[in-house]
Order: structure tokens, then sequence, then C-alpha cells
């Protein structure tokens, strides 16, 4: 009995998911040195079925990066409108992105970017959805950043300089957890660690660095 339009839909969708697993695992450990064929290997098919279904190494990196990239407008733009202090959306925000860098997907996704960046072979296409991604991010950190100056949570000062030095902070985490993912997920700070840098000088350190 011939199979059907949706089992046919159902085993090629299954046979792209290994392709894209399969590639992941190579371009972790290859970068972007890893060739098509290293991927057909990996997912125990022949080279001219992986080109049945992406035109070149450059296609499947663009996809899993796509992946493992999500795009958070949405979730930024509901972090900025759900209850709570601006301090407490700032912590919620670093906390997030502090515990997903000890996780394995976000991870494996630094590492193709890495890789790439190493390379130089970073499609433009995706330099372009990282970029817009990150301004994004950057974006959301400084609205809380203002707000909760506004509240007395966030220490005053340059929001711009703000953002750059917790974005160099997270930066730093990203590559310990790259560096060394066991050790960081044993000693992974905890948000308020971050968050501790930019709250303001109470009145008794005040005093303290005054005498």
């Amino acid at each position: 009995m011939p199979r059907t339009t949706e089992a046919n839909q159902r085993i090629r969708e299954a046979q792209r998911a290994k392709i894209l697993e399969s590639a992941r695992s190579v371009f972790a450990r290859k970068g972007m040195a890893a060739t098509i064929m290293d991927i057909a290997v990996e997912a125990q098919i022949s080279i001219g079925l992986a080109y049945r279904y992406f035109a070149d190494k450059e296609a499947i990196f663009s996809e899993l990066v796509k992946q493992t990239v999500p795009d958070d407008s949405v979730g930024f733009q509901k972090l900025v409108e759900m209850p709570g202090t601006p301090g407490e959306r700032l912590a919620t925000l670093i906390s997030s992105i502090v515990v997903a860098r000890g996780q394995r997907e976000p991870l494996e996704a630094h590492q193709l970017l890495n890789h790439a960046l190493d390379a130089g072979a970073m499609p433009e296409e995706i330099r372009e959805l990282l970029s817009k991604r990150y301004q994004m991010l950057l974006a959301t950190m400084r609205q809380l950043i203002v707000e909760g100056q506004a509240t007395g949570e966030v220490a005053p000062g340059d929001p711009d300089q703000l953002v750059a030095v917790m974005s160099a902070c997270l930066d730093g985490l990203t590559r310990w957890a790259l560096r060394d993912p066991e050790q960081f997920r044993t000693y992974v700070p905890d948000a308020q660690i971050v968050l501790r840098l930019f709250q303001p000088l109470t009145d008794e350190k005040k005093a303290s660095e005054q005498s």
C-alpha cells in the first residue's frame, strides 16, 4: 500500500531534523571547516540525500542558528510589561540569560557562532539577524535600567555605560561557560551578584567610602 502524502511529509521532516541534529554536532566539533560529507557521515545518509534537503553547508548553518537563537522580541516586550518593579524585571532578564548559558542548546549555538566568527565565515543573513536580536536585548536592558534609576533601584549614571558594563559581564559569563561548562554549572552566579554592581550605594556605604 503506497504511503499517503501526510506520511511522506512526516518522513521528510524527520530526515531534515536528523540532518540538522547531526550538523549541530559536526559544526560544534569542526566549526566552519565541516563539510557536507562530514554531516552526511554523521547522519548516516548519502551525500546526495543531504543535498536534496540543503543547497550547501552554509544553508544548514543558517538554519541551525535560526533554531538555536530564538526571536525574543515578543519575550522582551512581555518582560517590560510584566508586573513588578523595574529592578525585579531587570533581575528576571539577567537571571534568564545566566541560566541559559549553562544549558546545552544555547551553548552549542554560541559554539557555532564562535567557530563562524573565528573562520570569518559568518553568513551575512545570520550576521544581520544576530545584530538585530542583540540590539533588542540591549534596548530592553537600557529601558529597564532607566526605569530602575527612576525608582532608585539602579545606580545613577549614563544608562548606555551601564548597559555596556552589564553586557561585558554577560559576555564574560558566556566565555566561561564555553571554556568550562561543568565548572560554570557548578559555580554559576546568581543574577543578584551581577545586579549588585548596579545597585545604588546605601547611606552606610556612602559614609564608609567618605571616611
